[in-house]
C-alpha cells in the first residue's frame, strides 16, 4: 500500500511540474505589447525579424526577439525592454542612459556597448573590451567584471 501511495505522490509530482513549467509559444510582431513594438519601430525600424516569442512561466510572462543579425531584445510581460544584446553590432546610443553613456566615453572612449541589460537594482553594460560594467539606480558604477 506504501509503494502505491508513493508511486501515486511521484506521478502527481511529475505531472503538477510539467504543467508549470515553462512554455515559449512563437507570436507574430504585432502580438507585442504596443511599448514593445514602439521601441522596436524607433531603434531597429530596419532589422528584419527572424523570430518572436512569448515566454509564459509559472507566474511571469515575458517577450523574446531575435533579428536576423543576431541582435536580442527582451521585454517584460508590459512591453518595457530589460535586456537589448547586440553580439555582432553596437546598441543604439539613444537607449544608453546620458550618465552611463558619459562614464563609458570617458573612461573607455575606444570601445562599444554591446550589451545593455536593466533590472530593479539597476544597469549592466557589456563592453567591447570583454568588461561589464554594473550601475546602480543612480547611475553610479558599482561593479567592473573582466
Amino acid at each position: 500500500m506504501k509503494k502505491i501511495i508513493a508511486l501515486l505522490v511521484l506521478a502527481l509530482s511529475f505531472g503538477c511540474a510539467h504543467a508549470f513549467t515553462g512554455n515559449d509559444k512563437v507570436i507574430n510582431k504585432d502580438q507585442l505589447p504596443a511599448q514593445a513594438q514602439s521601441f522596436i519601430n524607433e531603434y531597429f525600424a530596419g532589422a528584419k525579424i527572424s523570430y518572436a516569442k512569448l515566454e509564459t512561466d509559472f507566474i511571469f510572462k515575458s517577450y523574446e526577439v531575435m533579428f536576423a543579425d543576431g541582435t536580442k531584445l527582451e521585454f517584460s510581460s508590459n512591453g518595457n525592454w530589460e535586456d537589448v544584446d547586440c553580439r555582432y553590432g553596437e546598441v543604439p546610443a539613444a537607449i544608453i542612459p546620458a550618465s552611463i553613456k558619459d562614464y563609458v566615453k570617458a573612461h573607455y572612449p575606444d570601445v562599444r556597448v554591446l550589451k545593455i541589460e536593466r533590472d530593479r537594482r539597476g544597469y549592466d553594460i557589456k563592453l567591447s573590451n570583454r568588461l561589464e560594467l554594473k550601475f546602480n539606480n543612480d547611475f553610479e558604477i558599482v561593479d567592473i567584471d573582466d
